[in-house]
């Protein structure tokens, strides 16, 4: 059996803070060096960086506590979103919202990487302060690694990252297969910015036999009662993520009051400027009660298709025309019923919206499928790396 060895990791790698120019320098900045903040990290999908969303120059390098590191650098976020990780196949530098390490000879760096994503919730227990949580560079220095002989861990990597392909390329056929319902609808009806077909035009209220406000009661982690649909269970692209669920227990009257039938548009009415009108279609999946940021609309359905005003409200067209209504602070705006009643809709024939909704139904039996996919790859890619990490003396 190969002997793994356990050590700090100030040990056996160079580990290394970040810095930000000063804002007032002009030229310290877009000098062509790659200089990462969190973002540029979080939202990355593979493992390695080579660009930066800003840039600094040599100046800005010298007359600041940012440090230049080579390319294979491992760059860890510290700070708020915790525990993310890539490699730089550039030079680079960040600011201080990273933790840094520069590998020495007996560890690989995406060995390292691999390793620093199992330990987000020990970095978070360590964390500290107040308005964010943060942990502290001499903290993770001093955790210890377990680590194989070096000619084992490129094996252990080329593992990993067969596995988390696998992932990736679930995660893009599914983003593939949520595209078809928009170009569906642009191809059977048009853009609604210009309406090239000539629909007939009508308000969203005309079409709709009720548009009512969900309940204000808290709901809990508590699974008694009934599922309480809130902003977080609709995605920005219109579709339903049910997977973290609260609950409310309400007497009877309110449970019909509030409770959702299959083909109720769910349009958020409260939320970030960004946000906020994101709208979803109720499934009819389960019983459920409607949280109060939303607006539920019954459509009329000898006129209208609930999946075409739901596909509607997704377009591009739509997205902007909430967003420049929406009213209110940077971080809550609002649309009211009577704003949302008056938006402009294209009404098609409802044989072809049928038609519409029926296509949209196959393409939701895909999603799903696809979702499903992507969900057991990455469990199983969480279960192997667990498997590789776990048990190696780590505490």
């Amino acid at each position: 059996m190969t002997q793994w060895r356990t050590a700090r990791l100030e040990d056996v790698a160079q580990v290394l803070g970040g810095g930000t120019p000063s804002r007032t320098e002009p030229n310290y900045f877009g000098g062509g060096i790659a200089w990462a903040t969190p973002a540029d990290i979080t939202k990355l999908d593979r493992l390695y960086i080579s660009q930066t969303k800003e840039t600094v120059s040599e100046e800005g390098l010298r007359n600041s506590s940012t440090k230049l590191m080579p390319a294979g650098a491992v760059l860890l976020t510290s700070r708020a979103t915790i525990g993310f990780t890539a490699i730089s196949t550039v030079p680079i530098c960040t600011n201080q919202g990273f933790i840094n390490f520069i590998c020495g000879p007996d560890l690989v760096p995406e060995y390292l990487a691999y390793w620093l994503r199992t330990q987000r919730d020990k970095m978070i227990q360590h964390a500290g302060g107040t308005t964010f949580k943060e942990i502290a560079r001499g903290t993770l220095r001093k955790f210890e690694i377990p680590f194989p002989p070096l000619p084992e861990q490129p094996r252990i990597v080329d593992l990993l990252s067969r596995a988390e392909g696998i992932v990736r390329l679930r995660r893009e056929a599914e983003k593939k297969a949520a595209e078809l319902i928009p170009a569906l609808f642009l191809d059977m009806f048009g853009d609604p910015a210009t309406n090239p077909k000539g629909w007939p035009v009508a308000t969203v209220g005309d079409v709709l036999d009720a548009a009512d406000y969900g309940s204000s009661s808290k709901a809990s982690s508590d699974s008694a009662g009934l599922p309480m649909i809130r902003m977080g269970n609709v995605t920005y692209a219109g579709s339903l993520d049910l997977a973290d669920l609260k609950y409310v227990d309400l007497p009877a009257a309110e449970v019909e009051r509030y409770s959702l039938r299959e083909g109720d548009i769910l349009f958020n009415r409260t939320n970030s400027k960004e946000l906020v009108g994101k709208t979803g279609l109720w499934d009819g999946s389960c019983e459920a009660i409607v949280a109060s940021y939303f607006i539920r609309l019954r459509v009329q359905r000898e006129v209208l298709s609930p999946h075409y005003l739901w596909a509607f409200m997704n377009t591009g067209h739509m997205k902007r025309v909430i967003f420049d209504t929406a009213r209110g602070a940077i971080g809550q705006s609002n649309i009211n019923s009577k704003e949302l009643r008056a938006f402009s809709l294209p009404i098609p024939p409802l044989p072809l919206q049928q038609q519409f909704a029926l296509r949209c139904s196959d393409v939701s039996a895909l999603l799903i499928q696809q979702s499903a996919a992507t969900a057991k790859a990455q469990a199983t890619f969480d279960a192997l790396l667990a498997n590789i990490f776990d048990n190696r003396g780590t505490s």
